[in-house]
């Protein structure tokens, strides 16, 4: 456990530098948003992937309000998607800011991973990502949480030690385009409590925000697909490139 420890963490560090960027062609580019898709759509694969997301999500909440001095009282998650991020806050405006950074982070945090994986930086996106995931146990407060993200970290962690660094962009292009779907999933489910499931309305970030401000939830449904439609952007400008250079050849 020691020599596996030591040699997860030899990984970690060593992924913190420009790597040679990956040779993505359009053909695997195809590839890879078809199973990106299949993680995020599909009801049998989402059961599990969407657990991903909701770790993502709630980890958006919990960076937000610690980056405007909240407290963070701690993170719960749900085997059915749902989880609740407590913080303390003395002004209104801070609360805001960390319940605005849930349903837009899945969709940043891929993007930021697409870029990272055509760039060169894809083992540091994974050692980044990893070392989140580890400190975020320090917030979990319940048994299914701390499940959730240790099969997070467990599957972290494999990445990290078995996939070679020149193959560790492709894996992060893959999971960041997972992560971009997801986002627009979530978005799709969320516009949907709002027009057909109301009774669940508490749950949802959008009337929370309401509540606080005033402003309509529609206005705020519309930032969050804003933000995600920004994401998809930066994460086109790469992929274009890769798809159109396989068009002229």
């Amino acid at each position: 456990m020691t020599d596996v420890a030591g040699s997860l963490w030899e990984r970690i560090v060593s992924g913190f530098s420009l790597s040679p960027s990956p040779q993505v062609t359009a053909a695997e580019l195809l590839i890879v948003i078809a199973l990106a898709t299949v993680l995020s759509l599909p009801r049998a694969s989402w059961r599990y992937f969407g657990l991903l997301a909701t770790v993502t999500h709630e980890l958006g909440h919990a960076f937000a309000a610690l980056m405007t001095g909240q407290r963070l009282g701690g993170i719960r998650l749900s085997l059915d998607h749902s989880g609740t991020t407590t913080t303390y806050s003395r002004g209104r405006l801070p609360a805001v800011w960390s319940t605005f950074w849930g349903y837009p982070v899945p969709g940043v945090v891929g993007a930021a991973m697409v870029w990272s994986g055509f760039n060169g930086w894809g083992p540091a996106a994974m050692s980044v990502g990893t070392l989140i995931l580890l400190g975020s146990f320090l917030f979990i407060r319940n048994a299914v949480g701390l499940l959730i993200t240790a099969a997070a970290v467990l599957g972290s962690a494999l990445l990290v030690l078995f996939v070679p660094p020149e193959f560790t962009g492709h894996a992060v292009i893959a999971l960041g385009l997972a992560l971009l779907v997801a986002a627009v999933r979530d978005l799709a489910k969320l516009a949907n409590v709002h027009l057909r499931r109301r009774d669940r309305l508490p749950t949802s970030d959008a009337h929370l925000l309401y509540r606080a401000t005033s402003v309509p939830s529609v206005v705020w449904i519309l930032l969050f697909a804003g933000v995600v439609a920004g994401s998809w952007w930066m994460a086109w400008q790469p992929m274009a490139q890769v798809l159109m250079a396989g068009m002229t050849t």
